[in-house]
């Protein structure tokens, strides 16, 4: 697809369902100069050390700024793997009330219908997952110490990922649409993998969504929960 991220608040809301990153400091690259070509199946093994094995539900909740305001809420994420999200999310009351069921980077339905290309952008940001290359992608990566990055870079987009191990693990995505920044996020996890809080921000806008994880558990998902709500 070939939008970007939206960034009025509306937007913001719907959008966040697909969070799962966040930034701090002044975005910039987050794979070392360094970093030497690799294969599809390295690349392989880095995504599949961050992708969750169970299906999870994740309750959180956030707090978006821009220049003009600031505004919150509550929502919950239901993450089965290896791509598949279902989120609700809402502000105080009710308000703003946005669903949307996703798998990769398509939105099978949202409601409202038009919030689809509020909700899709280049590379869905998840919660802490990363996503295997487009085809065609040239790939680049390097462990180091604690920390692994790698990259892929097509024709005009560019996404890199670093993960460093640690109390708590911090997870990061770089997002680049013809080398201009589109965004950067970054999660912290603890040691088991489990989200405790995440930032994303477009320089843009500027913009900043804040995410505090509530809760993290296990779950069943009925078949029915991946079907739009009956008016």
């Amino acid at each position: 697809m070939g939008q970007c991220f939206g960034l009025d608040r509306p937007v913001l809301l719907a959008y966040l369902g697909l969070v799962g990153l966040g930034c701090r400091g002044a975005p910039g690259a987050v794979v070392p100069a360094a970093a030497k070509p690799v294969s599809e199946g390295q690349v392989a093994e880095w995504v599949a050390s961050t992708v969750p094995s169970d299906h999870l539900l994740h309750r959180f909740k956030w707090l978006f700024k821009d220049e003009r305001a600031s505004a919150g809420g509550r929502g919950s994420a239901r993450v089965a793997p290896p791509d598949s999200l279902r989120f609700d999310v809402a502000g105080p009351f009710g308000s703003g009330a946005a669903s949307a069921v996703v798998i990769g980077d398509r939105a099978l339905w949202t409601e409202p219908p038009d919030a689809i290309a509020k909700m899709v952008p280049n590379y869905p940001l998840m919660f802490g997952v990363a996503r295997l290359p487009p085809e065609g992608a040239t790939l680049r990566g390097l462990t180091k110490g604690p920390t692994t990055a790698w990259q892929y870079a097509g024709s005009s987009d560019t996404i890199e990922y670093a993960r460093t191990l640690g109390n708590p693990v911090r997870f990061v995505a770089v997002v680049r649409q013809n080398g201009k920044l589109v965004g950067r996020a970054e999660t912290q996890l603890d040691p088991e993998g489990t989200p405790l809080k995440a930032r994303l921000t477009v320089p843009s806008a500027p913009a900043q969504l804040d995410l505090t994880f509530l809760s993290t558990k296990r779950d069943s998902f009925a078949p029915d929960l991946w079907l739009p709500r009956k008016p």
